[in-house]
């Protein structure tokens, strides 16, 4: 913190931001509500099943669907950046609330796959139209003396929106049926466009040449490019992918984990024994645990621990920060899929949690210290780079590796056949629910029983091997990174100083 800072106190630094600062912020809030408000559940959604509303798709699809457009999500600033800039914030957030608003509502009523990825894309050149302009609306809105706060408060808007978007959804899916998660989303964002058009103003343009829109595109790509001709930093991003691509499978693969194998039941039944309030919060009012509430765990812990983490890592050297934040996510991804227990799903995700706030805050300030100066923020261009790499791998560990191992249907289809049993493939009106139903009376099992019959038999709890390794391989390199490239710059440096 500066020493302006400082002396401006805590309270006096608060009420230095203007309206355009919390204006955003509070936008932040909705947006995130309504993103996460789907996104925590859109993987029990696409291959939930179709008689409790779902779409049935299989994990492949719903790899696809979700990775490659996330990814594509991460690559569009460079155009939408661009097209804000030219037409001002205010307008590209009014255009991107209308398509977010008619893309959420539409995906309710879709149920293909061609046409869910399509309405699913449509959200997300929305969401990118609105990524750049409320980041560069809060940049405009702080200065030295209050930027620090200012994107803390801003972190844990983001962490907020993230915590109440799931919460809600747990309750409106099971008591009003899935169409109500879409219908949240819409009706949030709508909130949105009345506080741009009511409450927002887009600060005083500063004069500059006219660009053409192309050539404006061409600067931001080779920006970009520019950046990329660092090895250093080019390195660096590769690691991050592994981050990354972990960070992932906790809304990509973990929600149907959970759906699959944890004994949600149990769970909901020893929260009751401590909270029964809770325990009904946690399920939506029914009688287990929904996987998106454990999920929301993360979001939760890091609405109320980011503080005194971010406190604790300031100790560090960013390097060392990373590296203890890359084994703490791996320990904690690698115990929520190791076990069917419910308690130990919720450690896991905690763990996760601690190791998400020690690494994602200090990558900034990371690649902010292997910038040259005067370059720091073309370096930071780059950020978005490893987290559309990370969506784009997820999609093959989420998607094939999870059919080909975990996929608790695809296993019992497997195990039915070898045993020889004839039954009814599900499709043509036939759901999941009434294949697993009709196979646990054809095999003697209660579901229950069958369920830890196929745990048994394909321990589809090994995709945290893969997964895990993804983290192990990360921490390595980012060893070797800390050996070759940031000590010997930190000791020239060092050495440069005393000169």
């Amino acid at each position: 913190m500066s020493t302006e800072n400082k002396e401006l106190g805590f309270f006096k630094t608060i009420g230095s931001f203007k309206q355009r600062f919390w204006v955003a912020s509070s936008m932040e809030i909705f947006e995130r509500w309504a993103w996460y408000g789907l996104f925590a559940v859109l993987a029990l959604y696409l291959t939930g099943s179709t008689d409790e509303g779902g779409l049935g798709f299989s994990h492949v699809q719903k790899g696809q669907i979700m990775g490659y457009v996330t990814a594509i999500l991460y690559l569009l600033p460079l155009v939408t950046g661009v097209i804000a800039d030219r037409i001002g914030y205010k307008k590209s957030l009014i255009i991107s609330y209308f398509m977010l608003i008619s893309g959420y509502f539409l995906m309710g009523e879709v149920n293909s796959y061609a046409s869910v990825f399509l309405v699913f894309l449509y959200v997300a050149i929305g969401a990118a139209l609105f990524k750049p302009v409320i980041s560069a609306i809060i940049t405009i809105s702080t200065d030295k003396s209050n930027s620090t706060l200012g994107f803390g408060i801003f972190y844990m808007m983001v962490n907020i929106g993230g915590f109440i978007g799931p919460a809600m959804s747990s309750t409106l899916r099971t008591q009003y049926g899935w169409k109500m998660i879409f219908i949240q989303a819409a009706v949030v964002i709508f909130i949105n466009l009345l506080i741009v058009i009511f409450f927002y103003k887009d600060p005083p343009k500063e004069k500059k040449e006219k660009e053409s829109f192309n050539d404006a595109v061409k600067g931001s790509v080779a920006n970009i490019v520019e950046a990329l001709s660092d090895k250093r930093l080019v390195v660096l991003l590769i690691i991050m992918i592994g981050f990354w691509t972990m960070f992932n499978q906790l809304f990509y693969t973990l929600p149907t984990f959970i759906e699959d194998w944890v004994n949600t039941a149990a769970l909901h039944n020893k929260i009751a024994e401590l909270s029964p309030w809770l325990a009904s919060f946690m399920s939506g009012g029914g009688t287990s645990v929904n996987p998106e509430m454990l999920i929301n765990i993360d979001a939760g812990a890091i609405v109320l621990f980011q503080i005194i983490v971010s406190y604790f890592v300031l100790k560090f050297r960013h390097v060392s920060a990373m590296l203890t934040g890359f084994i703490i996510a791996a320990i904690g991804i690698g115990i929520t899929f190791y076990t069917g227990n419910g308690l130990f799903t919720i450690l896991g995700i905690v763990i996760f949690a601690i190791g998400e706030m020690t690494t994602n805050p200090t990558f900034s300030s990371f690649v902010a210290l292997i910038s040259p100066k005067g370059k720091e923020a073309l370096y930071m261009g780059t950020y978005f780079l490893p987290i559309f790499a990370g969506n784009f791998f997820t999609t093959f560990i989420s998607g094939n590796l999870y059919q080909a191992w975990s996929d608790k249907l695809s296993l019992l289809n497997t195990e039915m056949v070898k045993r020889g049993i004839e039954i009814q493939q599900v499709g043509d009106g036939f759901s999941k629910n009434e294949y697993f139903t009709l196979a646990s009376e054809k095999l003697g099992m209660t579901e229950p029983e069958m369920t830890q019959m196929l745990w048994d038999s394909y321990q589809p709890n090994k995709i945290w091997y893969v997964i895990v390794a993804v983290g192990v391989v990360s921490i390595i390199a980012l060893l070797i990174y800390d050996k070759m490239v940031i000590k010997p710059k930190e000791k020239r440096e060092a050495d440069a100083s005393i000169v």
